[in-house]
């Protein structure tokens, strides 16, 4: 092929193709920049970009799955708090109890007593009654266990229904009645009394430990998702400082290719000074 040719200018080829090649370079320099991702869909690293969209649902499982363990803690603290007071209210009803089993206090005394223990017992009924959250109540009679998800692979966790009206209310419902000799019975560890507080005292522990475990399960998921985050980003994420190199780099070279593209298109023009 001759050098000196007007139909074939090799300078300007070999010049427009790496030109080419550079804006092609800087244009992936700057999706990287813009998205912030070293892959940003798969045609950039189909295999890393599989893996990442694995990680990123396996994220957002686990991050539902952590909403719902909310809503469960939100229902299990409720139920503690309710058992807290009817505790309170419990040990209040024993003082009054014990005033009752005096045999020496006058009848207006006893009336007045009996009066005090209907209102506690009332307020036992109400604390359990009232124990409801998102229209779910673990403590009513009739009330039902709850399954949580726990995490992203849909594993669940059970918290147990308790029926707070029949195991503690009912016990002590009738206090308001009590004689002498019917409030020393209800005080003896198997009495009604008795067996409603040591009732009360289990829940207590139990619904504690389904406390303690929902936290647990929930920070653990937090630092299970920081984990893969922080991995697919290792994966996937752009490093901007470098990119930001490389964008200054490829945008010079950009500039001395077009100098350059210029410069070999001009080169037939040479040609006419021959024939002049």
């Amino acid at each position: 092929m001759a050098l000196n040719s007007i139909n074939t200018n090799l300078g300007a080829q070999v010049a427009l193709q790496s030109l080419n090649r550079t804006t092609d370079e800087l244009a992936s320099v700057q999706k990287r920049i813009s998205t912030g991702y070293r892959v940003a869909d798969a045609k950039d690293d189909g295999a890393a970009y599989a893996v990442a969209e694995r990680v990123r649902g396996e994220i957002a499982a686990t991050t539902s799955a952590n909403e719902q363990l909310g809503g469960a803690k939100g229902l299990i603290d409720v139920t503690s708090s309710s058992l807290q007071n009817v505790s309170t209210s419990l040990s209040k009803l024993k003082e009054i109890t014990v005033k009752l089993a005096d045999g020496s206090i006058t009848t207006e005394q006893r009336t007045q007593y009996q009066a005090q223990a209907k209102e506690l017992t009332n307020n036992v009924k109400a604390f359990v009654t009232d124990a409801t959250y998102n229209g779910q109540n673990l403590l009513k009679s009739g009330g039902a266990s709850v399954n949580v998800v726990t995490n992203g692979s849909g594993s669940s966790y059970t918290v147990a229904a308790y029926d707070a009206e029949a195991n503690i209310f009912d016990g002590v419902s009738d206090a308001n009645t009590y004689t002498a000799g019917d409030a020393a019975a209800a005080l003896t560890t198997t009495g009604a009394l008795g067996a409603a507080i040591t009732n009360t005292l289990t829940q207590l522990n139990t619904f504690g430990s389904y406390s303690n475990y929902v936290d647990t399960q929930i920070s653990f998921n937090k630092d299970k998702i920081d984990a893969m985050e922080t991995g697919m980003g290792a994966l996937v994420d752009a490093d901007l400082a470098k990119e930001s190199a490389r964008l200054q780099a490829l945008q010079i070279r950009q500039q001395l290719g077009t100098q350059s593209l210029g410069i070999a298109n001009q080169a037939p023009q040479v040609l006419l000074s021959l024939f002049r």
